[in-house]
């Protein structure tokens, strides 16, 4: 049952400039380093119930993530922990960028969290697939295996192989370890 609604990104800018709406960002530190929305409060999806003290629940909450399905998860837990006015910015950072909004980041230079999925999964594919024609045919069960994740991550928006890549040492951002007082924006 959907218990939010959805707010475009042109509204959603309209409304940080006239009213005291907590943006929170829903995606991983490595995603958030990438680019983000300026004054976007970073609180990824698996940490909602632990940090939901911080915002405060008198205000209006608007979550957001990459394309708008994090955001959608994390508007759900919300409104389960007690707040009433929680909204996912449509489209996630994707329609903000797209609509020509301002984003900041600190422009690392490194791969972007899901070209690294894609590349894992592309590699693990092909080397699954020579192994299972030149070694041995049970080999075709590791692109298999990657066919069934790439499926189960479109149907339900969840992709653990971000999340795992999202923890490799290359992909680390400073304060993504820190306090529950401390993480910001």
């Amino acid at each position: 049952m959907k218990t939010h609604t959805c707010i475009p990104p042109h509204e959603l800018a309209h409304a940080l400039n006239t009213c005291s709406c907590q943006l929170i960002d829903v995606r991983e530190p490595v995603e958030h380093a990438e680019s983000h929305v300026i004054d976007a409060k970073l609180m990824p999806l698996g940490q909602i119930e632990a940090r939901y003290g911080e915002l405060d629940k008198s205000k209006p909450v608007v979550v957001m993530c990459q394309a708008g399905k994090r955001g959608a998860a994390a508007a759900e837990k919300l409104h389960a922990l007690g707040f009433s006015d929680v909204r996912n910015l449509e489209g996630g950072i994707l329609a903000w960028k797209a609509a020509g909004l301002p984003c900041s980041g600190d422009k690392r230079g490194g791969i972007p969290l899901m070209r690294q999925v894609q590349i894992t999964i592309g590699v693990c594919v092909l080397v699954g697939s020579l192994l299972a024609v030149y070694v041995d045919p049970c080999w075709v069960y590791l692109p298999m295996f990657f066919g069934a994740g790439l499926i189960f991550a479109g149907v339900t928006g969840f992709c653990g192989l971000a999340l795992i890549l999202a923890k490799m040492p290359w992909n680390r951002v400073e304060g993504e370890n820190c306090s529950k007082t401390s993480c910001g924006a």
